[in-house]
Formats: C-alpha cells, structure tokens, sequence
C-alpha cells in the first residue's frame, strides 16, 4: 500500500491508471476506522481493479461548537486496516493542503441541507459538499463507497453528483451495526459502559417505526409518535429528532403510502447518535385495506 498526501500526486496517480482503462473505486472516511469502514473497503475491492481510502480529518464540517481536536486520529492503527484490506492508495492528506491560503469557494445542496442534520448542524454539509466534491477531483474515482448509516449525507452526494455531472458512480452500503443493533460508529468509543448499554434504543425506536408501517399504519404523525414512545421507555436519552421522510427528498411524510425512510438522531450522555431505517409497507396490509374499502 502506498502512502499519499499531495493532492497532486493523487491525481497524477489516478489519471495514469486511468489512461490504462483501470477502474478505480474509492472510500472516503475521517479515519477512526471500524468494521462499518472495512465493510465498504470491502465492498469496493470487489467493484474496482484499484482502491483508494481517504483519511481527513476535515475541519470545515464541524460546527464553532463542536470539537475537532478531540475527534480520534488513531493513524497507525488505520493503515494496518487498510494493508490488511488490500487498498492500494490511502490519501491523507493535510488541512493546508485542501484548503491552501486564499481558498473561498464552496459548495451546497440547499434543500437537502435544510433538515435533519443540516438543521442541527448548520454548517456541516457545506463542508461536506465542499471536501467530497474536491477529493472526487484529486482521486477521480469511477465510483464511491459511502455508508447508509449517514443516510443524508448519502443522498447529498448523489444530489451533488447529478447536479454537478461528476461522473461517479455512488454506491451506499448497508448499515453494519453491532450485536445489539447499535450502528457502528467513531463516536461510539465516546459512551460510558452505562451509555453503551443504553444505545441501542435509536435501533429499537426505528425497529418499532418499520414495524408499525408494514403493519398498516400511513399516519407519519402516530408512526413517529410510536418511536418516540418506544425511545422514552428503554432509555433516559434527549431526541434531536426521529422523523418519517421520502427517502430521495428527505422532506417528512404525513402519509406513508409505499416508501419511507425513518430517520433519527439522539444524545445519550454528551454522545450524539444518528441511524436510520428503510421502511415498506408490506403488500398483505396494502391488499387487506383494499377489499376492506
């Protein structure tokens, strides 16, 4: 495995493969890598001829009040992953290098930005936008690996991808998640043996969610009523949101009619939680109500 952190090396390295018809797949992650990351890798070697893992710790899609010099930066432990995976690039490249002095220009999705994490968050999926629109430049993958876990910022990208014609191909991975249903995370290493075991909640509250839509219920209002309820009986934890949305526009559904995406976010402790379900309503509550009308 080779080591780079010059963007420009990065390209030159892609676009010499490139010319030689090589597809090139690639993982973008702020390191902390986990067994959700090595899944992606995964998922990616057997999609492309060579691999390339980002590592950037990147500073323009934390909020003022959010701290980036805690986030975990465990490199060596990293790169091991990596070799054993069989990548064949992991860029690492410096805040200097992605944003040298001078450097103004963003980029935004507005609307998919405007709910959910972008409300909580209010400058993260500028930063977001901006960094994945400038590694897909240096790395110029044939396509990109991102996990469902981040549900939203999934549907960004493939927005941005669209809208801007970069040419990749997005692939998201199902959510890998622990035993107990609790989707890996970095941030999971922050909870307390207490938290741990009260994490699994956001999993049982989005569990009770899919459950009640395959069971018939449309009303988005009770459907999230019912996660909530779920959520306050296992758990002592603050809810930023659970929401029942249309999966490509993220906006909240009042009536579930075929498929939904449910969506959450919750603080256990001083740790932030996201995770999300696909939900469908199962033809057998579908075809009951029809010859019940």
């Amino acid at each position: 495995m080779k080591i780079l952190r010059s963007p420009k090396a990065m390209t030159a390295w892609s676009l010499g493969l490139r010319r030689e018809g090589v597809t090139i797949g690639f993982v973008p992650t702020m390191g902390a890598l986990h067994d959700g990351h090595r899944a992606l890798i995964r998922a990616a070697r057997l999609k492309c001829d060579a691999l390339v893992v980002s590592i950037f710790v990147n500073p323009t899609q934390f909020g003022p009040a959010e701290d980036l010099s805690k986030y975990p930066r465990p490199i060596a432990k990293d790169r091991t992953l990596c070799r054993q995976e069989g990548v064949d690039i992991c860029f690492e490249p410096t805040a200097a290098g992605m944003y040298p002095e001078g450097f103004q220009t963003t980029v935004t999705v507005p609307e998919i930005s405007r709910l959910w994490e972008g409300a909580v968050r209010p400058h993260h999926f500028a930063g977001v936008a901006t960094v994945v629109t400038k590694l897909f430049g240096m790395v110029r993958p044939d396509l990109a690996l991102f996990g469902q876990k981040d549900f939203q910022q999934a549907a960004l990208v493939r927005r941005m991808i669209d809208d801007l014609n970069l040419g990749v191909t997005l692939i998201v991975h199902p959510t890998v998640r622990e035993q107990d249903g609790l989707a890996m995370s970095s941030r999971n290493v922050y909870l307390s043996p207490e938290e741990r075991a009260a994490a699994p909640v956001l999993f049982k509250s989005l569990q009770a969610g899919v459950a009640a839509i395959r069971g018939g219920i449309q009303d988005g209002a009770r459907i999230q009523s019912i996660m909530k309820e779920t959520l306050r009986r296992h758990a002592d934890a603050a809810i930023d949101y659970l929401a029942v949305c249309d999966p490509q526009t993220l906006e909240p559904l009042q009536t579930v009619t075929s498929q939904a995406v449910l969506l959450g976010a919750i603080r256990i402790g001083s740790v932030r939680l996201i995770d999300n379900m696909l939900a469908s309503r199962s033809k057998t509550s579908t075809t009951r109500r029809s010859r019940s009308k």
